[in-house]
């Protein structure tokens, strides 16, 4: 039996590398590598079965670890709706990347970038395709297959929500001009399909693939998607709705913050369809499912609890790498709630009642002071309450839960939440399951006398919302107590 080949895999605990990974490892033809910032965001069922290295592409060192021995490496690495400076950040990151495969001999880089041509791209389009140009810098010393997608649908895919949630929430909606643009959607099982194949076709050095199940507008996108989910919907195009006033709209009813609802609708303003016919010359075998089937099997794992991952689940968002931020042992204001229970016998329940947190299930009586201060959130700019959660009752490490990301969870013990709302300051909400007692604490590291001065002006609010929060929890784990007898 050959020896198998090790596959690298970068951006592994993102949307398509999660779900990469979890596709190679069912066909169990690889040995996977995965290079991450912290590796326990890596699920246990994932992380007993690869060899993980912890670092990232700006880190030397960890790079030549990840690529040493490796066959294929791929490249799911981008920045959209980071900082300003993203463009330099992913062309330093390409050529770091390129640079340590070169050294370690690695026979193939597999990048997934963007459709669309330099002359109409939006700056990020335009930052991945410089991705892709520097990463196939050197022809002569490394292959690189450079696939192209346009809207990836799946369950949990930035594009998907945006559809789904206008699709549920607006009847009748007021569109920009660029909604007749044409793009070409894909499904995310396409999208693994073609990464998968790429690791075995023979090719040129450098082979550029667009992909794509067929042009369609966002318009004709949104009355299809409409039409699976069984809802009659209706778009009427403006003239006056500039991209920015568009990005403010879209972020009132669908889970996506502004920067990235503004990448997104950028990337709309020019068309961004398939310009070769690589595909099907290089991957015959694949034949995409339509843009209809691919939203239904979307809708199926949502209906069916099976979302492996979310567009949340890592991001150019520096909060996103929960790494440096699951210890709030700085803070300097904390409001602490204290909950008596049953000495070691619902130690479990509490933990499980706390996982069961927001989303449709929202926070507890006082909810609508959550909601409020979600949409003041999403005002700002930032996730708001409607971003949600993966699953119902499950967590794992770096999950987003509504505008908290999961810093640290410990089974049966603990729960750490670190905020993603504006704030004037860093917060984080603990969950500290003792045999008898629940200790919840708010933790806030104030910036400057504005954070201070905010902390102060919501104690009153704090007061009723924690407070009530903590019984909620340690009350609702009486009912999963009674559940399981």
């Amino acid at each position: 039996m050959p020896e198998k080949k090790n596959i690298l895999i970068t951006g592994a605990t993102g949307y398509v590398g999660r779900r990469l990974c979890q596709r190679l490892l069912d066909r169990g033809c690889y040995d996977l590598k995965l290079l991450v910032r912290n590796k326990r965001k890596v699920q246990t069922a994932v992380a007993d079965k690869v060899e993980i290295v912890e670092g990232s592409t700006f880190d030397n060192e960890a790079l030549g670890k990840a690529a040493s021995g490796v066959d294929t490496a791929f490249y799911l690495i981008h920045s959209m709706g980071a900082k300003k400076d993203f463009r330099d950040l992913d062309k330093e990151s390409a050529d770091n990347f390129r640079n340590a495969c070169i050294a370690a001999g690695v026979r193939r880089i597999i990048y997934l970038g963007g459709l669309g041509v330099k002359d109409s791209a939006s700056t990020h389009l335009l930052s991945r395709i410089e991705t892709g140009e520097i990463l196939a810098h050197e022809p002569d010393r490394i292959e690189v297959t450079w696939l192209r997608a346009g809207a990836i649908i799946g369950s949990g895919s930035a594009s998907f929500e945006i559809i789904r949630n206008l699709n549920q929430k607006l009847p009748v909606m007021i569109t920009p001009k660029w909604v007749r643009t044409k793009t070409e959607p894909i499904g995310i099982d396409d999208v693994l399909s073609y990464l998968e194949a790429s690791v075995e076709i023979n090719q040129p050095q450098v082979l550029l693939v667009d992909i794509g199940a067929g042009k369609l507008s966002f318009e004709e996108m949104m009355a299809q998607a409409a039409d699976e989910m069984g809802l009659k919907r209706y778009l009427i195009p403006v003239p006056v709705l500039s991209p920015r006033l568009s990005s403010y709209w879209l972020i009132l009813f669908t889970p996506l913050p502004y920067s990235l609802v503004e990448a997104l609708v950028a990337g709309l303003k020019s068309e961004t369809v398939v310009q070769n016919a690589n595909a099907f010359k290089y991957f015959p075998e694949i034949k995409p499912v339509s843009f209809r089937e691919a939203v239904s099997q979307a809708n199926i794992e949502l209906q069916t609890n099976q979302v492996i991952s979310r567009w949340c689940d890592s991001s150019g968002d520096t909060a996103c790498d929960i790494k440096d931020f699951n210890d709030p042992a700085g803070a300097v204001l904390r409001d602490v709630r204290i909950v008596a229970y049953e000495h070691g016998e619902r130690q479990q329940e509490v933990f499980q009642a706390a996982c069961e947190l927001g989303g449709p299930r929202g926070w507890s009586r006082y909810h609508l002071l959550w909601r409020i201060r979600g949409w003041i959130d999403k005002l700002s700019g930032g996730y708001g309450l409607n971003r949600g959660r993966r699953l119902h009752r499950e967590l794992r490490l770096g999950d987003a839960l509504d505008f908290w990301k999961v810093a640290d969870i410990r089974e049966g013990k603990r729960l750490l939440l670190l905020a993603q709302m504006r704030l004037p300051g860093r917060a984080w909400l603990e969950f500290d399951c003792q045999p008898d007692q629940l200790v919840q604490t708010a933790h806030f590291i104030p910036r400057g006398v504005l954070g201070r001065l905010y902390w102060y002006a919501v104690v009153p609010l704090h007061s009723l919302v924690f407070k009530d929060l903590a019984k909620t929890i340690v009350s609702e784990s009486k009912k999963l107590r009674a559940q399981k007898k």
